[in-house]
């Protein structure tokens, strides 16, 4: 605790990151002791603690250490360590962040999460919000209504959008454009697995990925904006989960495209398939 109190004087009321000098980072990683580090943040963050204020402690995109191993399981232990900050110590708040939604299944089962965490979607916004917000940038009535139509109410698409218009290009060439891209990658994508093939690891087993049942998959967005999680075979679920095409919503066991335009892109590359 001696060598934080010169890191912690220097600090701003608001600190954004951990501080870790050099030679303790080394130190404390280059044998992977895992424990060590965890010991480590925990004494940053009681030197931050002070008047029952806990500090918030952000992890963005974990699932890039979801398969690593050291000893067992890194998310494992990593989650027990949350678990220990939050609801034994109550010393911090912490909140975890993933685009991959087959990501919170697995942080379920294997860091037994269950009543120890809350699920929050930050989903989409709704026709009502899209509708506000597209008016604070000074869009018409019929460039709002082809927005939504188009890319929904999905924020990094409507940043897109409202982009195009600041340059004073043509809106519907714009979302014209997207449509197109996006329908585009999709068919490539599929076409890559006629193909050549492809494959996902799933608990370790190495899955082969089959065009026909991606096709069968998809198909069942012709008439439906979303489906159930288990009406599509689990290999195909997570293929296309993992490619950013689909979205899974663990706590309603219901699937559908990751936003209005992949919806669209589906039904035009289905139409073909």
């Amino acid at each position: 605790k001696e060598f934080l109190k010169p890191i912690v004087r220097v600090l701003p009321e608001s600190y954004y990151g951990i501080p870790i000098p050099k030679d303790i980072f080394l130190n404390l990683f280059k044998e992977k002791e895992i424990e060590d580090a965890f010991v480590y943040i925990e004494t940053v963050l009681r030197a931050f603690y002070k008047n029952g204020y806990a500090p918030v402690l952000v992890i963005d995109e974990l699932q890039v250490i979801g398969d690593i191993k050291i000893d067992d399981l890194l998310i494992y232990k990593l989650f027990n360590f949350f678990v220990r900050l939050t609801k034994e110590l109550h010393l911090a708040h912490v909140f975890v962040i993933t685009s991959d939604s087959l990501f919170i299944e697995k942080v379920y089962s294997e860091a037994m999460l269950q009543e120890r965490c809350d699920y929050l979607l930050v989903d989409d916004f709704d026709y009502e919000r899209t509708m506000d917000f597209l008016d604070s940038y000074g869009f018409k009535e019929h460039e709002k209504e082809i927005t939504w139509n188009y890319i929904g109410g999905k924020p990094v698409s409507l940043v897109k959008v409202i982009n195009a218009k600041r340059s004073e290009k043509n809106i519907e060439d714009v979302i014209g454009s997207m449509r197109i891209h996006r329908t585009g990658e999709i068919e490539t994508r599929l076409k890559l697995v006629k193909e050549l093939g492809d494959e996902i690891t799933i608990g370790g087993r190495h899955c082969d990925v089959h065009y026909e049942k991606l096709v069968e998959a998809l198909k069942t967005f012709l008439s439906r904006d979303e489906v159930g999680m288990n009406e599509v075979d689990e290999v195909s679920k997570r293929y296309l989960v993992k490619e950013n095409i689909l979205f899974v919503d663990p706590l309603t066991n219901m699937m559908k495209p990751q936003s209005r335009l992949n919806l669209i892109a589906i039904r035009e590359v289905m139409k073909n398939a």
